[in-house]
């Protein structure tokens, strides 16, 4: 569970919580934009300390929300070391920085608002795309099926590691992939299997 970086809301009074799910989805499209584009070191720490500004702002527990960034924190600290030995300090600080910084941009987000009014609000936002022939509603399920996935994907890999650990077979990788393959094609049939129930996909 506490890999569950997309499943991070809580409840809140702040303004951050206050605000529209559309709103707080253009603010990161735009914020987001900003990190990529804008380049150098010292732009990319002050990035970092304004998301993290927002991330306690927001009200986070953060004690839980570090504990369920660990594996992204942990990417981006080996990202940075392999910066560092290719490209030089500046660079890496640059890599890493805004690395960090989307991800607390994004962990502010989810901390404020609910998966639910996330998907609304890109159904909203799709529906001129209608006439065109996309289809607002279904576009929002296949966005909210991705983002419950991502979660529940990491939480298998971890079930199985468990699993192989448990067994003496840590050091196996047949022991933690063939397991872990299983729990993943097993989920997914059984998400077919639900959305067939209620009629979504005969189309």
């Amino acid at each position: 569970m506490s890999a569950q970086l997309l499943g991070l809301h809580q409840p809140g009074t702040t303004w951050l919580h206050r605000l529209p799910a559309g709103a707080k989805l253009l603010g990161l499209m735009a914020a987001s934009l900003v990190v990529v584009l804008v380049h150098g070191p010292a732009s990319a720490v002050a990035f970092v300390l304004v998301a993290a500004g927002l991330v306690v702002w927001s009200g986070a527990r953060l004690g839980f929300t570090l504990r369920a960034m660990r594996w992204l924190l942990l990417t981006a600290a080996i990202l940075g070391a392999w910066t560092v030995w290719q490209n030089g300090w500046p660079r890496a600080v640059e890599v890493v920085g805004d690395l960090v910084a989307l991800i607390l941009l994004a962990t502010t987000m989810t901390v404020t608002t609910p998966v639910d009014e996330v998907m609304d609000a890109v159904a909203r936002g799709l529906r001129p795309l209608r006439r065109v022939g996309v289809d607002p509603e279904a576009v929002a399920l296949a966005f909210s099926l991705m983002l419950r996935a991502i979660p529940t994907t990491i939480g298998l890999a971890e079930e199985s590691r468990d699993a192989a650990v448990a067994r003496g077979l840590e050091r196996s990788p047949r022991a933690r992939l063939i397991p872990f393959v299983v729990r993943v094609v097993a989920r997914a049939h059984d998400t077919g299997d639900a959305l067939h129930a209620r009629g979504i996909g005969d189309d």
